[in-house]
């Protein structure tokens, strides 16, 4: 997946690819289909918000989201969330927890939908069957951040590993969220591309989200990996600038983050609200809202880029990395 800002998705408001659930459209698209029976709510309304959820059968339920923390944190959800609320007549319980967590609580059968940005572990969760329906939802990037001083030297550098191996060879300060987020698995494999191990007294691992983890570095004048969006909602906040950009503008693509959706397999876990789920995985999947991911901004920049609509849409989002059907066993 290519996300350099130059070349971002030229076509964003064509082909959508349709989702399961077919009533998915927002801000008065609901009250499409066969027209109603020319009647209206008697309240004065339309009535289309009713006929969404009536329709859907969700009226008055609860949908528990698990989710990262830097969607969360950075105040998209907040922003979005509404709408959906009213337009199905339900509420949503957004729990934000890092990429393993918010799985484990999914595999646990305390989640109906998950929304988290580590393919490998989305991964794992789909071929062990927790997962289906899978979406491909929208990106940003990572990027390396510090003090100003910079004492490692790594500012403008091109490569990510080369940045890591500079700031373990100054053994200077590191904060790493160590909570197995998508984040923190990111930066696994970043030390793992740079053939380092990181430890010692310059490497914390705090167990913390990214907002918390952003702020102990501020306050420990450390580095530490953080997704762009958190980074631009605290960066008024705190002292530590981007040293090594990623591929949005033009860093290495190592650094890419994208963000999947799926819904919980009802099939393993017979409480997951499944036809909520499906609903809100076709609404935020919607050319509509795609749009409003793409318009929501923080200290006027842009945090995510929405990716589920596309002329040519990308069919691996929906099964592993990797999978075919010449591998299955016959």
């Amino acid at each position: 997946m290519t996300i350099q800002r130059r070349q971002f998705i030229a076509a964003i408001g064509a082909g959508a690819v349709a989702s399961t659930a077919g009533c998915s459209q927002s801000n008065g698209g609901s009250g499409g289909g066969d027209g109603g029976d020319g009647t209206d709510s008697g309240d004065g309304s339309d009535g289309g918000e009713s006929d969404a959820s009536d329709e859907a059968g969700v009226a008055g339920e609860t949908l528990t989201l698990t989710t990262t923390t830097s969607t969360y944190d950075t105040g998209l959800l907040d922003e979005i969330h509404g709408d959906f609320e009213e337009m199905y007549d339900v509420s949503v319980d957004a729990v934000a927890q890092g990429t393993g967590a918010a799985l484990e609580s999914a595999r646990n059968g305390d989640s109906d939908v998950v929304m988290v940005h580590a393919r490998g572990l989305e991964d794992e969760f789909m071929r062990n069957g927790y997962g289906i329906n899978r979406r491909d939802l929208m990106f940003n990037d990572f990027v390396i951040v510090g003090p100003e001083d910079d004492p490692a030297g790594i500012q403008g550098m091109e490569s990510a590993t080369d940045a890591l191996t500079a700031i373990a060879e100054a053994e200077a300060q590191f904060v790493s969220r160590g909570d197995n987020s998508g984040t923190h698995t990111k930066e696994l494999n970043l030390w793992e591309a740079a053939g380092t191990d990181p430890g010692g007294d310059w490497y914390q691992e705090t167990g913390t989200g990214m907002g918390e983890a952003l702020n102990i570095a501020n306050q420990q004048g450390a580095y530490t990996l953080s997704d762009r969006g958190t980074f631009i909602s605290q960066r008024s906040e705190i002292d530590l600038t981007i040293l090594v950009q990623g591929p949005i503008e033009d860093g290495p693509e190592i650094l890419a983050n994208p963000y999947g959706i799926m819904a919980v397999n009802p099939g393993v876990h017979d409480n997951a609200n499944y036809d909520l789920a499906m609903a809100y995985i076709g609404w935020i999947t919607s050319p509509d809202v795609q749009d409003a991911i793409s318009e929501y901004q923080v200290n006027g920049e842009q945090l995510f880029f929405p990716e589920a609509v596309s002329e040519n849409p990308d069919f691996q989002q929906y099964v592993p990395e990797g999978w075919s059907s010449e591998s299955t066993d016959e």
